[in-house]
């Protein structure tokens, strides 16, 4: 069944003093687009992230939000700037001296000084990567589960329509068949007006009526619009999740047939119902751009 390309969906982890959060939120776009915003202590794990989503959406703009907080000691590396700090002791030392001061300097005391201590995520830890992973697949599930309720609504909307317009070509198809004979009664009344005698060439009136027919004919635009409609049927009641490029292909193929028996139509009714039938492909359209 088909998705939408909006929602969002949440996925949270508590485990030995790491907590994860990862929210993922999803509008219309044209393509795939995956931004992501997370601690720069997570930035390594971007392109996991990506892949991870992309494996289970594949068109929309997908905003990613990841909040992590490290309150043990995994994936915590804590790095001593040794040549830094021997800079400080150096220069309290002339201070010292030239103030006529005690120098007790204390190791506590240097390690407060900036860029004396720095603490790194190891970035090969496979922990971290894999309760990443296990959170974007909380948030992925349930954004995927939130599209698909949507997207089944929006199948049952678009079935409804497309029937409408298919039984609206059959009304056509049916009226467009008496034109020709009513074609041929109005031009021999004309003929007889005109000419003021019961005496018509039926020869000459026969290719009157030919060059009628084939200009009036719409027989191959309504062959081409019931394989439309088959096929767009096809899809929307297909697994395949991926087919909103596809249908709005076959709506641009509609409006073509359509827009072309509108130009054969001499038929007030006729014309009426490529007018009906415009406004629902229109509708059509306008949700198909809401299909992933």
């Amino acid at each position: 069944m088909i998705r939408s390309m909006t929602g969002y969906g949440k996925g949270s982890l508590n485990i030995e003093g790491r907590e994860y959060q990862v929210e993922i939120k999803s509008v219309n776009h044209r393509y795939l687009d995956i931004n992501i915003k997370m601690p720069r202590t997570l930035s390594y794990l971007e392109e996991t992230v990506k892949k991870e989503i992309s494996e289970k959406i594949k068109r929309g703009k997908i905003d990613v939000f990841v909040t992590f907080e490290n309150n043990s000691q995994e994936g915590r590396n804590i790095k001593i700037n040794k040549e830094l700090a021997k800079i400080y002791i150096n220069q309290l030392k002339e201070l010292a001296q030239e103030e006529n001061i005690a120098s007790n300097i204390e190791v506590i005391d240097i390690a407060k000084f900036p860029d004396i201590l720095t603490i790194k995520t190891d970035e090969e830890d496979e922990k971290i990567k894999n309760e990443i992973i296990q959170a974007t697949k909380e948030a992925t599930d349930k954004i995927v589960e939130m599209k698909s309720i949507e997207g089944r609504k929006i199948a049952q909307d678009l079935l409804a329509r497309i029937e409408k317009i298919e039984n609206k070509i059959e009304e056509i198809s049916k009226k467009s068949t008496g034109l020709i004979e009513e074609y041929v009664v109005k031009l021999e009344k004309r003929i007889k007006e005109i000419l003021q005698t019961e005496e018509i060439d039926k020869t000459r009136l026969a290719q009157e009526v030919v060059i009628y027919a084939d200009k009036c004919s719409i027989e191959e635009e309504i062959t081409r619009l019931k394989s439309h409609i088959y096929q767009f049927k096809n899809l929307i009641t297909d697994n395949n999740e991926t087919i909103g490029k596809k249908l709005d292909f076959i709506i641009q193929e509609m409006n073509r047939e359509i827009n072309t028996i509108g130009s054969k139509a001499n038929n007030l009714e006729i014309t009426n119902g490529v007018i009906d039938i415009k406004t629902e492909l229109e509708d059509i359209r306008e949700q198909i751009q809401n299909i992933e």
